[in-house]
């Protein structure tokens, strides 16, 4: 699939995947340290076995990854506040959770949102089109835009 033009929908998905791939990827763990002792259990889903409840997928595929790097690299083009409000919303928390946290109101927050994801739409269609003029040929793989 080829995209001649990015969107902030398809902005959206793309920082929705690279989330859910970034809380899959397996935990990292300090090599030589063994202890005899149980982890502990946080929450309820901890307790039966799940990590992020009851629809935990398996880890995700290389080509997942390699779209989460690409991905959480455009954050970079946002301000500060931008991105943090951006990568709370990909984690799927609450408008009033973002609200509270950055001290603004929901419709503040939900534009901020909107702004930055229409920046980055016309920045990664700006490259595309550039990428396209000097390669006619250019594939690409993206995530399921089924939703």
């Amino acid at each position: 699939m080829s995209i001649d033009a990015w969107t902030p929908r398809l902005v959206e998905v793309y920082l929705a995947e690279a989330a859910d791939t970034l809380r899959r990827l397996p935990e990292q763990r300090v090599r030589g340290f063994v202890s005899a002792w149980p982890e502990a259990v946080c929450e309820k889903w901890d307790a039966l076995g799940c990590e992020d409840g009851p629809t935990q997928a398996g880890p995700p595929s290389p080509q997942a990854i390699d779209r989460m790097d690409r991905t959480l690299l455009w954050l970079r083009w946002l301000e500060p506040e931008e991105q943090r409000i951006v990568w709370a919303r990909a984690n799927g928390h609450p408008w009033k959770q973002i609200a509270w946290e950055h001290g603004i109101n929901r419709s503040t927050a939900w534009r901020r949102w909107t702004h930055a994801l229409v920046a980055l739409a016309a920045r990664l269609s700006a490259q595309s089109d550039a990428t396209l003029s000097r390669h006619q040929d250019v594939q690409h793989m993206g995530p399921n835009l089924v939703g």
